[in-house]
């Protein structure tokens, strides 16, 4: 199993292999040894990196943890001062269906670890920080956009996520990938139940005073004189 080019740190490399490993033999099946024979290392190599299995497996969190934040690029996230409902709908479409696509590996590992975080107190620390690096700007995005509760809309959106990643990951539309556009479309039905299909978003003007404007469509120019 080669899941890291050789100029790879070895951290990096133990980390990747132990996540590979969850997805493919489960957590019965990630040992110190299993690491070493997975990734070509000499004996001994694992435990060098981590010395205790809690070690192994915050490693392997804080590197999911890692990996999952590159599936949305920075420019890629909506803005908003700037941009409306179908923004936030495309950017946060875009990392569901890379996680789905092209990640299935590391979705299939991120449920092996929240698994075992509900039976390990210690790694359930680890393991709610690196949500939190999702969860957080998330919440300051639907907050800028004016979300009347947005805690509430994190957890939906999260959760609806988390739904259809299962579902086409572990559960029962495991044999079919959703297309893009198909996400898209389910999130942007859900921002408008969230936000109201005619609800207009604050936007940020150049002298940095708000202004309404309607997310779907501009007036017409008999009603803006």
């Amino acid at each position: 199993m080669s899941v890291r080019p050789a100029s790879a740190s070895r951290a990096d490399l133990v980390a990747d292999t132990a996540l590979a490993l969850l997805a493919e033999r489960g957590m019965r099946g990630l040992t110190h040894r299993a690491v070493d024979e997975a990734a070509g290392l000499p004996q001994g190599s694992t435990s060098n990196v981590a010395r205790t299995r809690q070690a192994l497996l915050e490693l392997a969190v804080r590197r999911l943890a890692e990996r999952e934040a590159r599936l949305l690029a920075p420019h890629e996230m909506p803005d908003p001062r700037t941009d409306g409902l179908d923004a936030l709908a495309d950017g946060l479409a875009l990392a569901v269906h890379r996680a789905l696509a092209g990640n299935r590996t590391l979705t299939l590992a991120r449920y092996e670890l929240a698994l075992e975080a509900t039976r390990r107190p210690e790694l359930r620390t680890y393991f709610d920080a690196a949500g939190a690096r999702f969860r957080d700007p998330l919440r300051a995005l639907v907050t800028a956009m004016g979300s009347p509760d947005p805690e509430r809309h994190v957890l939906s959106l999260i959760a609806w996520a988390d739904g259809l990643m299962y579902s086409c990951v572990a559960g029962s539309f495991h044999a079919r990938v959703p297309e893009l556009q198909e996400v898209r479309a389910s999130l942007r039905e859900l921002l408008r139940g969230m936000f109201g299909a005619g609800k207009p978003v604050a936007r940020r003007t150049e002298v940095g005073q708000d202004q309404e404007h309607d997310d779907r469509t501009e007036r017409p120019s008999a009603e803006r004189r």
